[in-house]
């Protein structure tokens, strides 16, 4: 019997075979699928022309959440976007709605997100799909970015060196902060109302986007990767950041920022916070002789920015240091939050 896959994203070594099977060569593809590769880049031109700036797409669902769905397509996708050192320009939303309870209501909710979000951002709402959907039970947003960065500013999710240290923003986990409080009731009854009120606006405070982490870290110093932490927490996130420059990390556990909200709601629910869904903070590999000066450009910004480890080679291996002993950096085949879902 074929069992079938676990909710989450499909496993890695299975989508890497996908990857290799099934991706396209082509000479104007600068960046195309693989492990840790969150968004595409294509050259603009054809090589007879000036190749100064690249193009970089992004595509992501919203699924997790139901509420604010317009807010957090918007912002997941220009995340990615950014992550590559551009700047997000253009966004399109396939809404997926369904037939019970889809009104204009719901309808001009969802776009108000969308288009305020955009707005905040001077991101253009570009086009997309609208449809009444069968077999959905809630909406459904897959976001498409587009965004463009001048070829020598290109930030490649798989530049991540030996010696290079690795800072994050903010802390973790915002956004798996923010849907537990806010879609996930149960359990959560006997905590203090004034933490969960605070967890539901992790959406907007601290907030799940990170496009101005990322331009102020690459405004202040060498990056060499970026990446934002979601399915599958930081944890994930530094894995991808690894596998996809074949490296090593010594991760201090100590030295990871964790919100005292999220911390709380892990322990009542029983979730492992690094491998809760993370937008909201930036995972960086940086330089060792700029790290002191990108980590004081954020804070200078009023953005924590924790410096957690560094990369190493491989063969070191990727450990997570903890009171003086090192283990292996967990990996989490599912983001704890799809524990809540089933």
């Amino acid at each position: 019997m074929n069992p079938a896959f676990p909710l989450g994203k499909l496993p890695p070594e299975y989508l890497a075979k996908l990857f290799q099977q099934h991706a396209t060569p082509n000479r104007r593809v600068v960046l195309g699928p693989g492990i840790g590769h969150d968004a595409a880049v294509i050259s603009f031109c054809d090589g007879s022309e000036d190749e100064a700036r690249l193009l970089v797409a992004k595509t992501d669902p919203i699924t997790f959440a139901s509420d604010q769905i317009g807010w957090y397509a918007v912002h997941v996708n220009a995340n990615d976007v950014a992550c590559t050192g551009a700047v997000p320009r253009w966004f399109l939303a396939t809404l997926l709605l369904p037939q019970e309870g889809t009104g204009r209501e719901l309808v001009d909710d969802i776009f108000d997100q969308i288009a305020t979000t955009c707005h905040s951002l001077d991101v253009a709402l570009v086009g997309g799909h609208t449809e009444i959907t069968h077999g959905f039970d809630r909406p459904v947003v897959v976001g498409f970015m587009l965004g463009d960065v001048p070829a020598g500013d290109l930030v490649r999710p798989d530049g991540a060196r030996p010696g290079d240290e690795l800072i994050l923003t903010k802390g973790i986990a915002v956004e798996g902060t923010a849907i537990i409080a806010r879609e996930k009731h149960h359990g959560l009854a006997a905590l203090d109302p004034a933490l969960l009120d605070r967890s539901r606006g992790f959406l907007r405070h601290p907030g799940i986007s990170v496009v101005r982490d990322a331009a102020i870290a690459v405004g202040a110093g060498e990056v060499h990767a970026m990446h934002d932490p979601t399915e599958g927490g930081l944890a994930m996130g530094l894995w991808e950041l690894a596998e996809a420059a074949a490296v090593g990390l010594v991760v201090r556990r100590d030295a990871i920022p964790i919100f005292q909200e999220t911390e709380v709601l892990c322990e009542a629910l029983d979730l492992d916070p690094l491998g809760l869904i993370a937008s909201g903070a930036l995972l960086m590999a940086v330089t060792a002789d700029d790290a002191a000066a990108i980590s004081r450009a954020l804070e200078e910004a009023g953005i924590t920015a924790a410096r957690i480890g560094r990369v190493v080679e491989r063969a070191e291996g990727r450990v997570l240091r903890e009171s003086g002993e090192d283990r292996p950096l967990p990996t989490f085949e599912r983001d704890e939050i799809t524990r809540l879902f089933e």
